[in-house]
């Protein structure tokens, strides 16, 4: 009987537990809670509603007699017109004061009768006011005005401030007899409340060594995994099966260990890719043939004369080297990339100056966003060689760019012989572009050329690409035979 006991206590998840536990500890408090919540919301409703009376009781200006009484002077010497003046707004002022106040349900019956009086002597104000007016219609009669104003009005204004004043009076002393029987309350709930909370906390005590018990001991079992892990002691394995969570805990510690191995691996198979890759395009940028045939353009220009023109050659071969090989890095700016295209591109147009122009138009906002080194100029090199030399005439390689999405989109486009449409399939399916269709269709036109001996530099930069940020971004190709190609870079910003 105890070990079935004990083997469903086992197969019991921790949440239930804890709920368990809480149970034991929220049952007592619940009805002590309710009581004092309810207790304490009628105290702070009664306390609310007299101080709201109060507010709305001080609005009624305290100076409304002399206010009131100056106002009736000055229409009675005419000083203003009975239309002029602001008699009839503050009583209908003073009325809603009154009204307003007559609506708590917190309002003793004396109160209330002082209410009642206000409106009686706020009507006979009204009642001589209208006197008054009707005897500056009439005219000659301002003996008897100045007699209502001194036996009549001043006497009932009088009264009516006298009367708010003992209204405001009385409402605090409610509020004052409110307040002491809120702290009365105050004082009980926190003695009852010291009683609660010991014996809260020896509830707790007592569950949370029971409870704790049969957490602890796996967690620490599992805690003692991961430091090996974390040592990299990757031959290590949980066998817990105390709990469901914690046996779901150990069997997602076992597969995340052996993730980690699948992932370490992988890690290290594209790190060796990618150096490889990086290899092979430093290479191919150590062209001999390059270097012989820039080299002989120099000498020409030496033989020729021309001065100028060897330094800007000399300058132009030194920074494209400078950038191949320099600083040992493997990620530069857009603006350095751009410097060794531009490098590049001077010392082509010089050689192949009947058939090149170029032009390299990217925003400078996107000079300091990183790409892989050498990834635009073996794009320029398959546009060169590919498409400009491929056919008659002169041909035009444009490099620009544009930020969008999150994402850049950089462009080298040429007008040369373009790509037949099966090789241009060939290209895309190698370079494992419809992956990435989705991501740059919108922003590519169709423009630029490609041969079989393109395919190296293409899938080089593309693969250098994906390694370093992912699958989505690397390389899209469109072409239209006889019409050119446009080679989209799509990198992340």
């Amino acid at each position: 009987m105890s070990g079935g006991i004990r083997a469903l206590y086992r197969n019991t998840t921790l949440a239930s537990r804890i709920r368990f536990s809480y149970i034991i500890i929220i049952l007592p408090i619940i009805a002590f809670m309710a009581l004092a919540l309810y207790t304490l919301n009628m105290q702070n409703k009664r306390y609310d509603e007299l101080v709201e009376t109060v507010d709305v009781a001080s609005q009624f200006s305290l100076d409304f007699k002399n206010d009131f009484d100056y106002e009736t002077y000055l229409v009675i010497v005419e000083s203003k017109t009975f239309e002029e003046s602001k008699l009839r707004e503050m009583l209908g002022e003073a009325s809603s004061v009154v009204d307003e106040l007559g609506g708590s349900e917190n309002l003793s019956q004396d109160n209330r009768g002082r209410l009642e009086d206000i409106r009686k002597y706020l009507r006979n104000l009204g009642t001589y006011t209208d006197r008054i007016e009707n005897n500056l219609a009439e005219g000659e009669k301002y003996e008897e005005n100045i007699e209502i104003w001194e036996n009549d009005v001043q006497i009932v204004t009088y009264l009516v401030r006298e009367t708010i004043l003992q209204f405001i009076y009385y409402e605090l002393q409610d509020i004052r007899q409110a307040r002491e029987q809120m702290n009365v309350f105050y004082t009980r709930l926190f003695s009852y409340g010291a009683l609660a909370a010991a014996i809260v906390t020896v509830l707790v005590i007592f569950i949370s060594y029971i409870i704790s018990q049969s957490i602890t001991k796996p967690v620490r079992e599992l805690s003692s995994v991961t430091e090996q892990v974390a040592r990299g002691d990757l031959s290590v394995r949980a066998n817990l099966n105390t709990g469901a969570e914690i046996g779901v805990l150990s069997s997602s510690l076992n597969e995340m260990i052996d993730r980690t191995c699948e992932l370490l691996t992988q890690v290290r198979t594209e790190q060796e890719s990618l150096r490889k890759a990086e290899l092979e395009l430093l290479q191919s940028q150590i062209n001999p043939h390059f270097l012989y045939n820039t080299l002989d353009t120099i000498v020409w220009l030496a033989e020729a004369g021309d001065s100028s023109k060897v330094v800007d050659m000399v300058g132009s071969l030194s920074d494209f080297f400078r950038t191949s090989l320099g600083q040992g890095r493997d990620v530069v700016t857009i603006e350095d990339e751009l410097k060794h295209v531009n490098s590049y591109l001077k010392i082509q147009q010089v050689r192949y100056q009947d058939i090149l122009e170029y032009s390299v138009d990217v925003p400078k906002e996107l000079y300091s966003s990183s790409i892989p080194k050498i990834t635009l100029q073996p794009l320029v090199e398959n546009a060169l060689y590919h498409g400009i030399k491929n056919k008659r005439g002169k041909g035009r390689i444009t490099v620009t760019g544009m930020a969008e999405s999150g994402c850049i989109y950089l462009y080298v486009e040429d007008n040369g012989i373009g790509i037949p449409p099966q090789r241009l399939k060939e290209l895309t399916d190698k370079l494992g572009q419809k992956e990435r269709d989705d991501d740059v269709a919108s922003k590519v036109e169709p423009l630029e050329s490609s041969d079989k001996d393109a395919m190296f530099g293409l899938s080089n930069v593309d693969e250098r690409i994906r390694l370093k940020f992912g699958s989505r971004y690397g390389i899209h190709i469109d072409s239209v035979y006889g019409e050119g190609t446009k080679v989209t870079l799509l990198l992340p910003m």
